[in-house]
């Protein structure tokens, strides 16, 4: 039994693990979500990313935030998932519409937001797992440069080229994917190209 006065444990030496858990689940949720295309399969991820947070947090030295530490983690436990053969991620939504849905949008609007979403998604799933990591952590989680690097455990310039390289990408298969352009009521739209 561990009581307070017991030197096994030092509260003072390292963040709780309760508080620091709860503060972070619903963004770390939120970048699984994006990562794996399924609300199911991202908690279950949240709950090894949770696990792994408590296993190594006695020995948490404080050389990056408890966030970018935390996405680290979640970012290799998606990744892990990612890798087996049978299993293919398909992002949600890159605004969340679903959570956050305009009222005021009728459903041909609704519609045609989603099917751009849909082709950006699409091409982003398509990106090689460490650039797809770096624009969502960086262009949807609003992260840093700094922190997609603490994450990603690789330089801040690798961190950019990375950044840069999915950006030009993810432009490059939307120019030769999809067909943009105004309808009658000056409505931008897209259409996926076929052949």
């Amino acid at each position: 039994m561990v009581t307070d006065a017991d030197p096994i444990v030092n509260d003072q030496a390292r963040p709780a693990f309760d508080p620091t858990a709860r503060e972070l689940a619903k963004s770390i949720l939120d970048f699984l979500q994006r990562y794996v295309g399924d609300r199911a399969t991202a908690e279950d991820l949240l709950q090894e990313t949770l696990i792994r947070m408590d296993r190594g947090l006695a020995s948490f030295e404080g050389r990056s935030s408890l966030k970018t530490w935390a996405f680290s983690i979640a970012s290799r436990v998606a990744a892990d998932y990612l890798r087996h053969p049978d299993r293919r991620a398909t992002l949600v939504d890159l605004d969340a519409a679903d959570e956050v849905a305009d009222p005021t949008l009728d459903a041909g609007a609704r519609l045609v937001i989603g099917e751009m979403n849909d082709c950006i998604r699409k091409t982003i799933d398509s990106l090689p797992d460490s650039y797809r990591t770096a624009l969502i952590l960086h262009d949807l989680e609003g992260m840093t440069a700094d922190q997609v690097a603490e994450i990603a455990e690789c330089s801040l310039a690798t961190a950019k080229v990375r950044i840069h390289r999915a950006r030009q990408r993810l432009k490059q298969a939307l120019a030769s994917g999809c067909t943009f352009y105004r309808d009658d009521e000056s409505v931008l739209r897209c259409d996926r190209k076929h052949g």
